[in-house]
């Protein structure tokens, strides 16, 4: 009905969000509009926010409002290691544990063939660029990639083709020990896991 066209275009918009069926964005519209018109607009102005001013790192493609993510440009980093993640979200999760002191390269995502992502949309071609094209001084190249895309079928196809794009490059390749479980994600894995993944990868 027309009377009912913006909060239709707004039940649409929030169903955009994965795990939100139709009923799950029909009770936050309703609960917004009818309980909390406030955090609505806030959350309106946060998302045109967000949209406006968060980018991707020019060199590890994580979440950031400059062009060089602060990650990247912190000297205390050790510049030796690369660890290879899907998402910003993986990454995140990653920092939380406080085990991991080195630098990140985040993926455009995972190798899915049958939705046409291939090596190309996932960056492989950058991420070997940015390994073959770190500084030459043994304190800041690259001497080890660890792989800790997800233990899901795509992650583990992804992570085989990044090691194999990566032989014969004199580079340490390492995945994540299995402490985090099979067809987990990252984002959901308690830092403890993820923790001790890192410390026993391999």
């Amino acid at each position: 009905m027309a009377d009912h066209a913006s909060l239709e275009l707004l039940v649409q918009a929030l169903r955009r969000l994965p795990g939100v069926g139709v009923r799950s964005a029909q009770r936050m519209a309703h609960h917004l509009l009818q309980h909390d018109r406030p955090g609505a607009l806030q959350l309106a102005r946060a998302l045109e926010q967000a949209v406006s001013n968060v980018r991707h790192c020019a060199l590890c493609h994580t979440f950031t409002e400059h062009d060089v993510c602060s990650t990247c440009l912190d000297p205390r980093r050790d510049h030796s290691l690369l660890c290879v993640v899907e998402s910003p979200a993986d990454q995140a999760a990653m920092e939380r544990t406080g085990a991991y002191k080195g630098l990140y390269f985040v993926l455009m995502g995972k190798l899915n063939p049958l939705d046409g992502i291939g090596p190309r949309e996932i960056g492989l071609q950058q991420l070997l660029d940015r390994v073959d094209g770190s500084p030459g001084s043994d304190e800041s190249r690259v001497k080890e990639v660890i792989l800790a895309t997800n233990f899901t079928a795509e992650g583990e196809s992804t992570a085989h083709v990044i090691a194999q794009a990566l032989k014969g490059r004199g580079i340490q390749v390492t995945r994540l020990a299995r402490g985090v479980p099979i067809g987990s994600e990252l984002e959901y894995v308690d830092l403890g896991t993820i923790a001790h993944a890192l410390v026993d990868r391999r």
